[in-house]
């Protein structure tokens, strides 16, 4: 019997990635960047107001807000108008607003000394104009603006190159696109980038008693579950997914199903037909396509699978049980990292958490348990605790609702068959999107 970890090390020594591709920035969320995107102009381009209000020179509106001494008649205000105070009052300056500047503007705005223009968020900057005064913090008049606070050189706008500057990287290679990282290539012109695209994942199911679920059973037949399952968990993993449906299962008709998806996939997995004679019957229906092992791995569970690179292409091919539990466990133990790592993650496997468990755990000794169980968390320690959904270790594999109801796996090593109440263990946490 074969370790999970020298199994998995076999899987994940066969992870292609397909290669780089160009798409619209709108398709490359998620994916991971495959050149250096690098900016030819400056973002901001052109000097912008970063707030609505007022634009002046700073040097025009210095006095307000400074408290008015006690000599007004003496004072010099440097040529700015002040409106009449009592001695100690902050002063407020009063400007003429000669124009006003929206989003957009396209025709040039000159301000001369002890002029204001008002400006909306992300107008052009007036010439001479260096600073903007917050609305807050004026009257808001439209001929004649009395402000009350004063502002330094700079403030409230927006220079010329602040974000970007040309030859700077906007995105890096090897960088996971998100929201941000759209935002700014589109910031910067860039329409188009090369991307590490999703590894195509092809699903096949295989079974005399399996129907497709827009038919109604007949007697000894049931709805084809795991290629639904799968596909569902190859797409949250990040694959492209083709469900290929119920495959059939003479030989020459599977042989020719599998080959057309190996053409089309980086990763093939076929459901539905392992141990006995119908494993047997798969592998010898693919064998001019290449090896298909046939292994049992310390696992529990889905302990039966296969494994194999199939095709001129030696396209990952994997061989999952036919229970939808085993197989969908399976799957997010061998099959997903491998994904993972097609897209160019860094990190290909499901965050590990210390938990302690709120009831006793029963595993199978010698095979490396992946339980069904609910994390959550102590709201007066913090601490994580886990319990597990379903009390045999070998009775109840079959529970696709109790894994419905799963937010991780519980990993319990191989010499483990017993866990008490308060011990600790490791659980991969099952994060759901949406």
């Amino acid at each position: 019997m074969r370790s999970v970890e020298d199994h998995l090390t076999l899987v994940t020594a066969a992870a292609v990635a397909p290669r780089p591709v160009r798409v619209a920035i709108s398709e490359a969320q998620g994916l991971m960047c495959a050149e250096e995107v690098v900016t030819e102009h400056p973002m901001p381009g052109f000097d912008q107001a970063a707030i609505d209000g007022y634009a002046v020179r700073a040097v025009d509106v210095g006095m307000a807000g400074v408290p008015a001494p006690e000599d007004l008649e003496d004072f010099d205000a440097n040529g700015a108008e002040l409106v009449d105070l009592e001695p100690g009052e902050p002063m407020i300056v009063s400007l003429p607003v000669v124009g006003e500047v929206g989003p957009g503007a396209r025709t040039p705005t000159r301000l001369q000394p002890r002029q204001a223009v008002r400006v909306e968020t992300g107008a052009p900057m007036p010439t001479l104009a260096d600073a903007v005064v917050p609305l807050r913090w004026t009257d808001g008049g439209d001929q004649k603006v009395k402000i009350g606070h004063g502002v330094e050189s700079g403030n409230y706008v927006r220079r010329v190159g602040d974000d970007v500057q040309p030859g700077d990287v906007a995105v890096r290679a090897g960088s996971i696109i998100g929201p941000a990282q759209v935002g700014l290539l589109a910031a910067v012109g860039q329409a188009r980038v090369m991307v590490h695209p999703r590894p195509r994942l092809s699903v096949i199911s295989v079974g005399s008693e399996l129907v497709d679920i827009d038919r109604t059973p007949g007697p000894g037949q049931i709805y084809d579950v795991n290629s639904y399952a799968l596909a569902a968990a190859a797409r949250d993993a990040g694959a492209d997914v083709n469900r290929v449906g119920i495959a059939e299962r003479e030989a020459s008709r599977m042989r020719e199903v599998v080959e057309a998806q190996l053409i089309r996939s980086e990763i093939v997995v076929i459901c539905g037909a392992v141990g006995g004679s119908a494993s047997t019957a798969v592998a010898d229906a693919l064998a001019d396509l290449g090896d298909l092992e046939i292994v049992r791995v310390a696992m529990h569970p889905g302990s039966v699978q296969g494994f194999g690179r199939l095709g001129r292409d030696e396209v990952p091919t994997f061989l999952l049980p036919a229970n939808p539990v085993s197989a969908l466990v399976t799957f997010e133990v061998m099959v997903r990292p491998l994904i993972r790592i097609a897209l160019g993650k860094r990190q290909p496997m499901r965050r590990i958490i210390k938990a302690r468990t709120i009831g006793p755990i029963a595993s199978v000794r010698g095979r490396k348990g992946y339980l069904r169980g609910q994390l959550m968390r102590d709201e007066r320690s913090g601490d994580y605790l886990v319990q597990v959904l379903g009390a045999s270790p070998t009775g109840s594999s079959h529970l696709l609702a109790e894994l419905a109801e799963a937010n991780c796996l519980i990993m319990v090593d191989p010499d483990v068959e017993e866990m008490g109440t308060g011990d600790e263990v490791e659980v991969a946490f099952l994060a759901q999107r949406g």
